[in-house]
């Protein structure tokens, strides 16, 4: 037998059908709307924006900046130590001192002297020599350093030098000349030639054997220096 749903009832369900629709809406997520997301660059700054109409903020810009080149490192080239020039000039007057020893064959000196002029550098002159004089000229025979700079000449006098007595005894003044070949050297002047000419003076108080002095020595050289 059928029995007629009271009106209560019918209430109940709908309440129940409300309820269990309101339950689903709330439990369903709603379609989120369409986005999109652009990259806005401001020199090397990079900013990601996401909106449903992104923009750029001010002072940014969707175009991507062209990348910086650095710019070109100059290579500094050193500067290349100069050659000497053949034939370069060298003319210098040399101060100092001469130290002699004499004997009953003859005299030993030692020279040590300090020039100035056109030394290229080379201010610093040392040297050994020997002469046995028998007359008021005799011939020197004798090497030398010049020095300066880290380089230096290394010379020798030729066969024509010699030293001539202004008086047959001493003390007199005895003037030197000649010339002083170079023969080789180092630094700028390794394997250098040339010639140069000498002109100087000194005095000599003693001539006796044993006798030692040292007097006050001047030397000009003038000539050219040749390298290879």
């Amino acid at each position: 037998m059928k029995m007629k749903q009271s009106s209560k009832s019918v209430s109940k369900l709908i309440v129940v059908a409300i309820a269990a629709f309101g339950l689903v809406a709330t439990t369903t997520p709603l379609a989120n709307a369409a986005t999109k997301t652009i990259v806005c660059y401001k020199g090397t700054t990079v900013k990601k924006v996401t909106a449903a109409a992104p923009k750029c903020p001010t002072g940014y810009s969707t175009k991507k900046p062209a990348p910086v080149k650095p710019a070109p490192v100059k290579s500094v080239a050193s500067t290349p130590t100069k050659p000497v020039a053949n034939g370069t000039a060298f003319t210098g007057t040399y101060k100092g001192k001469i130290a002699t020893v004499w004997s009953d064959s003859g005299v030993t000196a030692t020279v040590t002297a300090t020039g100035t002029g056109t030394v290229l550098g080379m201010d610093s002159l040392t040297g050994l020599g020997s002469s046995s004089p028998s007359s008021q000229c005799e011939s020197i025979a004798g090497s030398g350093t010049i020095s300066g700079g880290g380089n230096t000449l290394k010379v020798s006098f030729d066969t024509a030098s010699k030293g001539c007595a202004a008086e047959s005894t001493a003390p007199t003044v005895v003037t030197v000349t000649g010339n002083a070949v170079i023969n080789g050297g180092t630094g700028k002047y390794a394997g250098a030639t040339g010639t140069l000419k000498v002109t100087g003076t000194f005095a000599v108080n003693a001539t006796d054997a044993g006798t030692k002095e040292s007097q006050a020595l001047s030397l000009t050289l003038t000539g050219s220096i040749v390298t290879k």
